[in-house]
């Protein structure tokens, strides 16, 4: 049996680990309700090896909410932007 995949793996598994997404201080704003944080975890997406990943797993997946890959993601499909709770909408939905 050849060992030659687990360094990879494990460089994969290092960078997998210093992700934005992954540090549990900031792991709250990509499930946070207010807009404004959810802005800010699409920010931390920016320039991530793993974005058009993340986003089509979610896709794939269906994920409720939160942001994933850099989109926010509500009620499984992607919007642009979360409004805040109260607000109406500008125009009614037809």
């Amino acid at each position: 049996m050849t060992t030659t995949a687990f360094p990879t793996i494990t460089r994969t598994m290092r960078a997998q680990q210093s992700l934005p997404c992954r540090d549990e201080n900031a792991a709250a704003l990509f499930f946070s309700e207010r807009p404004s944080d959810l802005e800010a975890a699409k920010e931390l997406c920016i320039g991530c090896p793993l974005q058009n990943a993340c986003r089509q797993g979610a896709i794939d997946r269906a994920e409720p909410w939160g942001v994933w890959g850099g989109a926010i993601f509500e009620s499984g499909r992607i919007i642009a932007v979360k409004r805040g709770r109260g607000r109406p909408r500008k125009q009614q939905a037809a």
